[in-house]
């Protein structure tokens, strides 16, 4: 079972301390949300998946984290001032601003508004998507030498870098760069949720290589990324592929296949239940070309003439000189949170006819992975050894301690918010040494000794 729709999650989101409206107390502000104490956790956790995955779990990768607003010629050449931008047209009856590309058409064929039916649309205009800014303290907002950008993307502070990591680190053909950072967009139409805002996370790789082994590497990237979307805990039937045709793709890709997951299962129209989750392109060799100084145009004359350096690759084996191909794997962590939470949520019925919800999270990914409860919170014994317990554990796991309800209530919010163990201590354990362990999929408990809780614990976490 996952989510009926987003609005439960936004829902369980805000009622437990995954995400709040940003800016809340003064009327919020359109599509800006603030990660609250688990959400941040486990955003946290779904970034030190990725960065294991790809960084450690490989031997030919290297992180890097790059500027956020770099200088304004790196989007010049990267073309981002001329073609970054989404079709906009407007209404003029309900005066709203609307994504060409995203409207439906009625049956003569015409836009329909999305906000009031009307088919008054003017006609669209690109509408570039990059945040500006100024830089310097006595800059003026129309001085176009003080003119930047907030990044739109992670990936061209990846290729600026391309010749300082080859020196560094001495790697050769295949390898990788990867990058989690911020990137800023300001989107047309933002909403659902963190689904599509104007800030948000990416994790990304520029993975380089010949450009005949460009086709195969891609495909493997699109296989790997199968496998590690189950690890998170989605599902293969929520998830399908979209190749994007000639028209739709970037210009500067071969190839392009994006990753669409179920956002919206309760669409009546299956195609419409699935939008992005990431993409995977055959970028070719159109950044490191034009990010360097010696490629030239069909006028002869340079391609860029403002860099300093040359991001070709010289290949000691071949005595070749040549630009490497890139394929660019684009994963947003908003859209992978959200994904996960929908995919973990779950109802169940107890035994006194209650509804109660439990976020089957991944261990892995829980914020909480042990949470140690104190029977009865007005025993000085009991309340003292689950303190030291929550203390003993939380250097290997994610603990914390909780007497604020009664245990019905306590088990039931660690379960409603992915934490998978629930640690008792009752009048018995003053006894015995031992506690009850609770699991929060199976509702199962079972007596584990004190000395060994830690190990059982790990063991099952693992």
């Amino acid at each position: 079972m996952t989510a009926p729709n987003i609005e439960t999650i936004v829902s369980l989101a805000k009622r437990r301390g995954f995400v709040f409206p940003a800016s809340d107390i003064y009327g919020g502000l359109g599509s800006s949300w603030d990660y609250g104490p688990l959400g941040v956790e486990l955003a946290n956790n779904i970034k030190k998946a990725w960065w294991d995955w790809v960084v450690y779990e490989r031997d030919d990768i290297e992180g890097l984290d790059s500027s956020i607003i770099q200088n304004r010629l790196v989007w010049k050449y990267s073309g981002h001032e001329t073609t970054f931008s989404d079709p906009l047209a407007d209404c003029r009856d309900c005066k709203t601003r609307l994504r060409e590309d995203k409207l439906d058409r009625n049956a003569d064929g015409k836009l329909v508004c999305s906000n009031c039916g009307s088919t008054n649309l003017t006609e669209s205009r690109p509408f570039n998507l990059m945040f500006r800014t100024t830089i310097g303290a006595v800059s003026g907002d129309d001085d176009p030498m003080a003119l930047a950008y907030l990044r739109p993307e992670t990936a061209q502070g990846i290729f600026i870098n391309f010749k300082n990591v080859l020196d560094t680190s001495r790697r050769k053909l295949p390898f990788g760069i990867a990058q989690v950072g911020k990137a800023f967009r300001n989107e047309v139409t933002p909403g659902n949720f963190i689904f599509r805002t104007r800030e948000f996370e990416q994790m990304e790789v520029e993975y380089f290589c010949r450009p005949e082994d460009a086709p195969r590497i891609h495909q493997e990237w699109i296989d790997a990324y199968d496998a590690w979307l189950g690890t998170l805990g989605i599902s293969s039937e929520n998830v399908v592929h979209y190749e994007q045709s000639k028209e739709e793709l970037a210009h500067y890709s071969d190839r392009t296949v994006d990753f669409l997951y179920r956002f919206f299962p309760d669409r009546e129209d299956e195609d419409k239940q699935f939008d992005e989750l990431l993409g995977i392109a055959n970028r070719t060799d159109y950044d490191l070309r034009v990010h360097s100084k010696k490629p030239e145009g069909e006028d002869g004359k340079r391609i860029n003439s403002d860099t300093t350096e040359d991001l070709s690759y010289f290949d000691p084996q071949t005595n070749e000189r040549f630009y490497p191909y890139c394929i660019e794997p684009s994963i947003g962590v908003n859209r992978t949170l959200l994904a996960v939470l929908m995919e973990a949520y779950e109802e169940r019925t107890n035994d006194k006819g209650e509804v109660r919800v439990i976020l089957k999270l991944k261990p892995s990914l829980a914020p909480i992975k042990v949470a140690v409860l104190p029977l009865a919170k007005n025993n000085e014994g009991i309340v003292t050894l689950a303190k030291k317990l929550r203390r003993d554990l939380q250097p290997s796991m994610r603990a914390v301690y909780d007497d604020t309800g009664g245990i019905g209530k306590l088990y039931a919010r660690q379960d409603e918010i992915g934490t998978p163990f629930c640690v008792t201590v009752d009048h018995e354990s003053l006894e015995d040494n031992a506690v009850t362990v609770r699991d929060r999929d199976t509702w199962e408990q079972e007596r584990v000794a004190i000395e060994g809780l830690k190990a059982y614990l790990q063991e099952r976490l693992s």
